[in-house]
């Protein structure tokens, strides 16, 4: 058994710590004079957060011995110190669970994987509480503590109230999950929504740092939509934010698990280009890899699908670059294993549909591993140790 972690408190003297810290984290090393231009803060603003930070083994400042010494405050430059907390990051998915065991920098130190035969709440309690009691037992050979766990799941989860609301591919519905595994592990939990997540982890570590609005669209076993605006991960009133999947494109259309006909998932979800396949060819393909397959064999009836799943999700992004203008999407997810059957139908719709300008936007892929997502959720757990507020935004 492994005894509950000390209680510790991320040493946020002023308001602004979180700020600078978080700063310091995406962009680093800086030195003090870029981190107040970075954050639009004073001089003198930072340099009352940087120094109890760097007592406090949170900063580390590099010192260039043989540098000509500056005049006034010091010029050498202060990064994250890593090694100073871990944190462990889990995704759960349909089938399988994903576990990493990460620095206070987001990098991944161990992975674990285990298959996910029983979906109720219980069962997934119990292998998750596994997962992180190895990784707990990993963590002691770093002799740092692990700070926090994250937990991504997909579908409407109240990262609020620690609440999956509705998970659709667990069948979950009002599951309270961070105090779940709160009293399993003895470890703060913060819950959220795996796309929303994996959009935090971009946004500090990958394709989205320093980008003050961007969107990050996933394909695969659905079709989720990440939002940053104006330096902010979106998560709505009502946490349901960014749902492109359930944009309703043909009224006629195929019926979505949700309710409603057409939706971009009931086209283009890995699910849904399954059954498409199946009904177009004849053939009984079992699953998304063996729908692929008989495409890139050349069947028409099957290349066809993944067209018009193509077209949707750039219909889709076309939609969103419309309502927000960002300055990027990033276009992630297992379904990007396709990406040479429809990136032109992608293309193609996105042009037809982003308004005047907007068709400007930067739209790249960016083909992430599994382990990425379990990251996402480690970033998540950081995120609520630096800044014990971000829950309420």
């Amino acid at each position: 058994m492994h005894s509950p972690p000390r209680p510790e408190v991320f040493p946020a003297h002023t308001p602004a710590a979180p700020q600078i810290f978080t700063v310091v984290l995406s962009h680093g090393p800086l030195t003090r004079a870029e981190i107040a231009r970075r954050a639009c803060l004073s001089p003198a603003a930072v340099t009352k957060v940087v120094r109890p930070l760097i007592e406090a083994g949170y900063l580390v400042e590099d010192v260039d011995e043989e540098a000509r010494p500056a005049l006034g405050r010091p010029a050498n430059p202060v990064r994250v110190d890593g090694g100073r907390a871990l944190f462990i990051g889990v995704k759960v998915t349909g089938d399988e669970i994903i576990a990493v065991l990460t620095d206070l920098c987001c990098r991944v130190r161990v992975a674990r994987h285990v298959p996910l035969d029983d979906r109720e709440p219980k069962a997934v309690l119990a292998a998750m509480t596994g997962l992180v009691h190895e990784l707990l037992t990993e963590a002691e050979g770093f002799g740092v503590r692990v700070r926090g766990v994250g937990v991504a799941v997909s579908g409407d989860v109240d990262r609020t109230a620690g609440m999956v609301r509705y998970s659709p591919f667990l069948e979950w519905r009002e599951i309270p999950l961070a105090q779940l595994v709160t009293m399993t592990t003895g470890l703060p939990v913060t819950v959220d929504n795996d796309v929303r997540a994996l959009t935090v982890a971009e946004q500090w570590f990958g394709s989205g740092v320093g980008l003050s609005d961007f969107a990050l669209v996933t394909v695969g076993a659905g079709i989720g939509c990440g939002l940053v605006v104006g330096g902010r991960v979106v998560s709505g009133a009502h946490g349901v934010a960014g749902e492109i999947g359930h944009l309703p494109l043909d009224p006629a259309g195929p019926q979505c698990h949700c309710g409603n006909r057409g939706c971009v998932e009931a086209i283009a979800a890995d699910s849904a280009i399954v059954r498409d396949v199946r009904t177009a060819t004849g053939v009984p393909v079992a699953d998304a890899a063996e729908a692929l397959e008989l495409a890139r064999r050349g069947d028409p009836g099957a290349r066809g699908v993944y067209a018009r799943a193509g077209e949707a999700i750039g219909r889709a992004i076309g939609s969103v670059v419309n309502l927000l203008g960002p300055e990027r999407v990033i276009i992630s997810g297992e379904g990007l294993a396709a990406y040479d059957l429809f990136a032109e139908q992608i293309r193609d719709a996105f042009a037809a549909s982003a308004f005047g300008t907007a068709a400007r936007c930067d739209v790249r892929t960016r083909p992430l591993p599994f382990e990425e997502w379990a990251r996402g959720a480690a970033a998540t757990a950081i995120q609520s140790f630096i800044r014990s507020d971000t829950h309420k935004e």
